[in-house]
């Protein structure tokens, strides 16, 4: 049995949010299953080695409308490339009337789609639980997890002589915007409060874009930054290695949070201006929101308000 899940969301974070639906879908037909995700998912760099997904198919689609499946003849090139490879089912996990008709073109026989029409107002797991449900009576779901091969995991952390005798903290400061983005200095105040119960080593993770940058230039140019690493010049699969072997993790809502809970690392997920659920669907993961918040959504706008002494309590708690 050959079976297609299609998650065409943005980022690697949506990505990660997902597996835990591919995966059920795996379990319940006791078969490895494909993939149809965008590039900038970045999938083909983490679940490379993760045993329930089988094969991971980019769909070129971009903002400019042209990329290989864009428009009407990008529609024809999916649908003879998906009929070439012969699927018996396909989950679709939007309610695209496109990709609905790209799979029965394809001569898919069982499709699986959200319902058509009604994309506004879907809750990111909630629906996708119940279109499982519904659909072929899933009711349990695993944490994301994320896999790597010891082999290649020992050869990364071999050299970067990981001390497994100090607490090593992944620090995910980097985020998709400035909203999400914790200030330096909240860093730097937990940073200089867990050094002093704990021996640590900090692994900085963030992108290369210029405000981050800043935050990250800020914290290695800190008085701490000798128990730093960063990591900003290091592909994603050569630092899933890094992240699985850290103690813990502290991030910003970012592609980091996601992975870090996914490897079974628990995170603390600095929650400013994102929906809590991006920061609380995995176990793993502890959310802190902004101080006199009871909840956070978009424009809460409360990266100045997370707390470093609440990120300590929590540390402490994950540590002990």
């Amino acid at each position: 049995m050959k079976i297609l899940v299609v998650q065409n969301r943005k980022g690697i974070g949506d990505t990660v949010i997902f597996l835990p639906f591919i995966k059920a879908i795996s379990k319940k037909y006791s078969v490895p299953v494909d993939i149809l995700v965008r590039e900038n998912s970045k999938a083909e760099q983490f679940l490379s080695d993760t045993k329930y997904i089988k094969n991971i198919h980019i769909l070129d689609r971009n903002d400019q409308s042209t990329g290989n499946h864009d428009g009407l003849f990008g529609a024809i090139n999916l649908i003879n490339e998906l009929k070439n490879k012969n699927f018996n089912k396909i989950f679709i996990f939007n309610s695209s009337l496109r990709f609905n008709l790209i799979a029965k073109l394809a001569g898919i026989k069982e499709v699986f789609q959200y319902p058509l029409f009604k994309k506004n107002k879907q809750h990111i797991t909630e629906t996708a639980k119940l279109f499982l449900k519904d659909a072929i009576g899933i009711n349990n779901f695993d944490d994301s997890e994320i896999a790597i091969e010891k082999k290649y995991a020992d050869q990364v952390i071999s050299k970067f002589n990981l001390n497994k005798d100090n607490t090593n903290i992944l620090l995910g400061i980097g985020g998709s915007g400035p909203t999400k983005r914790i200030p330096a200095k909240i860093y730097i105040k937990f940073m200089e409060k867990i050094i002093k119960s704990k021996k640590c080593n900090f692994f900085l993770a963030t992108g290369k874009n210029e405000d981050e940058q800043k935050i990250l230039k800020e914290i290695i140019e800190s008085d701490l930054g000798y128990l730093c690493t960063s990591l900003d010049d290091l592909s994603i699969k050569n630092i899933l290695p890094i992240i699985q072997n850290c103690n813990a993790a502290v991030c910003n809502d970012s592609s980091f949070s996601h992975l870090s809970a996914a490897l079974g690392v628990s995170t603390i997920t600095l929650m400013a201006d994102t929906p809590l659920i991006y920061g609380s669907y995995n176990s793993k993961m502890h959310p802190i929101i902004p101080d006199g918040e009871t909840n956070v959504t978009h424009n809460t706008q409360g990266k100045d308000r997370i707390n470093p002494d609440k990120i300590f309590e929590k540390m402490i708690k994950i540590l002990n």
